[in-house]
């Protein structure tokens, strides 16, 4: 990939803060992250206006028995007569709710936990790396069965919540691998020296060098979530929302669809279930790869310089001249 002399000047003019605000960011428009992010957002605009965009009542029935795609129903009917297509729109909500709190919850205890045993270290920092032992162990979905039962009316939010009680202890451990790296730099010992207090510089030194791996963290934690719900769904554990993808999906096999023939009873699920499964795996894909030197740097490019030299880059990242590639 040749880049042309103008821009490499231009990135060699701008000023250290500007470059270092522009590679913090540079991930979020590459092609991986981008189009997952697309995706993403998309589902996330469909949870939103679903009920409103949906043409029939998900649990409606009607004449339409069995019925292929068509005009009238877009992705077919049910052996009750129920459009599909409103039941993986109106679906998608409990998808995406569920999904995002998991996340939510599992990425802030695993900050909490993870920097703080990782910074304070001690018996404190022992503590709490032991609670992230204990909670790695605990097995997440079959607490959500016993609970699911004991609890039928629960519904979606309890589900996020135990989830995300139950998967925060891995993101914790890589952080408090990263805190512990990073609590002894030349920047985190010069604001220790200078008086300031623990939780500014977790705040201000430490979390800011962590803001990719919390998102990566995020991201597969949200991953998780989904296919545990759908997961859960799918062998009819009780507490979750009355239409989910899922659910589509337990009814589709319960009533034996694929031995009828009814492959648009389960097909149009699954493929919702594909594509958010790889957007978020392509926004994962990204982080990784902005937060992994090696990743970075298995895609160089050549440019030429103002110096008529060919030189590397790393692509996403301002070239540094002066070094003449070898052969």
């Amino acid at each position: 990939m040749a880049v042309p002399a103008a821009d490499v000047k231009a990135a060699q003019a701008l000023p250290v803060d500007a470059v270092a605000r522009r590679r913090r960011f540079r991930f979020l428009t590459g092609g991986k992250t981008g189009t997952g992010l697309a995706v993403i957002v998309f589902f996330l605009v469909l949870a939103v206006i679903g009920d409103w965009i949906a043409p029939y009542d998900p649990s409606a029935r009607s004449s339409d028995l069995l019925e292929a795609p068509s005009g009238r129903h877009w992705f077919g009917t049910t052996h009750l007569g129920q459009d599909i297509f409103s039941q993986v729109v109106v679906g998608t909500r409990s998808v995406m709710l569920v999904g995002l709190a998991a996340g939510v919850v599992a990425t802030i205890l695993a900050v909490v936990v993870g920097v703080a045993s990782g910074y304070l270290g001690g018996n404190t920092g022992e503590g709490l790396s032991a609670l992230s032992n204990v909670f790695l162990v605990i097995p997440a979905l079959p607490l959500i069965i016993i609970i699911g039962s004991a609890v039928p009316t629960g519904g979606d939010i309890l589900v996020a919540v135990i989830i995300g009680f139950t998967s925060w202890a891995w993101g914790a451990r890589v952080l408090r691998a990263q805190t512990l790296s990073l609590r002894g730099r030349e920047y985190v010992e010069a604001a220790r020296a200078t008086g300031e207090s623990t939780w500014r510089i977790i705040f201000f030194e430490i979390l800011p060098n962590l803001t990719a791996v919390i998102a990566s963290s995020f991201v597969g934690t949200v991953i998780f979530a989904v296919m545990s719900e759908i997961t859960l769904a799918f062998v009819g554990v009780s507490g979750l929302s009355n239409w989910n993808w899922g659910t589509i999906l337990f009814w589709a096999q319960s009533q034996q669809a694929l031995a009828q023939g009814a492959w648009w009873w389960f097909v149009p699920a699954g493929l919702a279930i594909a594509i958010l499964g790889t957007a978020l795996s392509l926004l994962n894909f990204g982080i990784d790869e902005f937060v992994s030197p090696r990743l970075r740097g298995s895609g160089k490019a050549r440019v030429r310089g103002a110096d008529g030299k060919t030189h590397r880059m790393r692509v996403g990242f301002t070239p540094v001249l002066g070094r003449e590639e070898t052969p």
